[in-house]
């Protein structure tokens, strides 16, 4: 056989076996697709037309509000073609190991990155967004990735009371993640309605799907002497859902956590809204709100917060009390889903509070913070600036 042949078969060979790299790599990202992107818009539907919110198969904020500001598509795309890599940390994120209290303090909180917090209400634990996988897509191998481990494996999280979502998008509703959940906990999922079909795809039971429309409530019994109840709200947020090309199909929210002496707001992800003062007369003021500073832009300015909003937001459910409650930010830091630098939200967000004069608590990605016991704030993120 002469060399031209032998060569010859080298490249085919070669050839064949990127070919099949390549279409290994194919089918590891398309794996399980499907199912990731949970529940059809028929089986949602049945559910979702009983909320005056639903029209036309979809769910409507109150305030007008787009997507993408009318205009911008040029301006977008060469933010995506030049400013995608801003939002990466020069150094590594420190973490802290959680601590777990045998008990469930009066009020206390627990950031595991991005939404992903346990509320300690009254005795009670509620696990808000939980995502733990590697990157919020439906494929394994393609779409934003974490910046940061997760704090702690799930398997080390306390039993909790109740897990509440926000609204499907991937880094808010994560498949894997809450199939552990249904291994690991026995706890209710509080979901706004429409959301129980996806978790119903996922082999959710049914008497862990609890489904709530703007307004309604859930209510978690107190067992043992002299335990008292916390209510579970689903109130207003400006927002949108899908997790696949049709929009808007289940509806998204915020949440009151209330128990008999204190009282949480869960912001999730929302632009900022009217909503908030409303929600602040009836049912504030609150003594921590969570709220997102991260994944805001020009672009989209109806959907997501910049971080002096969330200060505003802070003083509007707070009833407008100058000083009044503990602003903890969130849904930033974990994922790259903008185009602001990786510190900017909680640099802007201090900055805003002091002029505020709004009291702000900026926990390390698995930190537990003591409402009742606050350490001075240490600046740690600027550190991972200067790197």
């Amino acid at each position: 056989m002469g060399a031209t042949t032998v060569l010859g078969l080298a490249r085919r060979a070669a050839v064949g076996v990127a070919g099949a790299m390549g279409l290994t790599w194919v089918v590891r990202a398309a794996w399980g697709i499907p199912s990731a992107m949970g529940a059809s818009v028929s089986a949602i539907a049945p559910v979702a037309v009983a909320s005056a919110r639903y029209r036309n198969r979809q769910f409507h904020n109150t305030e007008p509000s787009t997507q993408v500001a009318p205009g911008s598509a040029v301006s977008l795309l060469l933010s995506a073609l030049t400013r995608q890599g801003v939002g990466r940390p020069l150094g590594a994120i420190p973490l802290a190991t959680p601590e777990v209290p045998e008990r469930a303090g009066a009020l206390a909180v627990t950031w595991y990155g991005h939404a992903s917090v346990l509320v300690e209400v009254d005795g009670y634990r509620i696990l808000t967004d939980p995502v733990w996988s590697e990157r919020v897509s439906p494929s394994p191998v393609v779409g934003p990735a974490r910046l940061h481990p997760a704090p702690a494996p799930l398997s080390e999280l306390p039993p909790v009371h109740a897990i509440v979502i926000s609204h499907d998008h991937y880094d808010h509703l994560d498949r894997e993640t809450v199939r552990e959940l249904v291994r690991s906990q026995d706890a209710p999922f509080v979901v706004p309605i429409g959301i129980g079909a996806h978790l119903r795809k996922w082999r959710v039971p049914e008497r862990r799907i609890v489904e709530l429309d703007w307004g309604a409530s859930y209510c978690l019994t107190g067992t043992g002497p002299g335990a008292d109840d916390l209510v579970i709200t689903c109130t207003e947020a400006r927002h949108f859902s899908g997790r696949g090309l049709i929009r808007n199909t289940t509806l998204w929210a915020s949440w009151v956590i209330a128990g008999p002496t204190r009282r949480v707001y869960f912001g999730g992800d929302t632009g900022y809204t009217t909503a908030f003062a409303a929600i602040g007369a009836t049912s504030g003021p609150f003594d921590l709100t969570l709220l997102p500073i991260g994944a805001y832009d020009v672009h989209w300015p109806d959907v997501h917060m910049n971080p002096e909003e969330a200060v505003r937001a802070h003083a509007d459910v707070c009833g407008g009390e100058p000083g009044y409650g503990l602003l903890v930010p969130i849904h930033w830091a974990t994922f790259n889903l903008a185009f602001h630098g990786w510190s900017e939200p909680v640099q802007r967000l201090v900055t805003a509070a002091k002029a505020a004069g709004t009291t702000v608590a900026v926990p390390l990605p698995g930190q537990r913070i003591d409402v009742n016991a606050l350490s001075p704030q240490v600046p740690w993120w600027e550190d991972v600036r200067r790197q």
